[in-house]
C-alpha cells in the first residue's frame, strides 16, 4: 500500500502535533512533515501543487482519517489540470 509510509511517519509526530497544532491539517510526503495548514482546502491545494496525484497524505490533527472520493481531492470539476 503506497500510503503505509506515510501514514506510519504521521504517528511518529502525532502526539507532538496534537499538543500545539490540534484541528490543524497536515500532509505527510515523502515520510516528511510538509506543512500545517488551517483547513483541508489549502493542505490539498499545496499537496497537489507539489506533488500532483501523490503519493501522499493529508490529516486532520486529532481526528480519524477521513477518505474523500478522488473528484472531491483533484477538484474536478473546478478547472483542475
Amino acid at each position: 500500500m503506497p500510503l503505509s509510509k506515510e501514514i506510519q511517519a504521521y504517528e511518529n509526530f502525532r502526539s507532538e502535533l496534537e499538543m500545539d497544532h490540534l484541528g490543524e491539517w497536515v500532509v505527510v510526503h515523502d515520510e516528511k512533515l510538509i506543512g500545517r495548514y488551517l483547513s483541508f482546502e489549502a493542505a490539498a491545494e499545496d499537496a497537489i501543487e507539489r506533488f500532483g496525484r501523490g503519493p501522499y497524505l493529508i490529516r486532520q490533527i486529532g481526528q480519524a482519517p477521513l477518505t474523500l472520493p478522488a473528484s472531491v481531492v483533484y477538484g474536478v470539476g473546478h478547472g483542475a489540470h
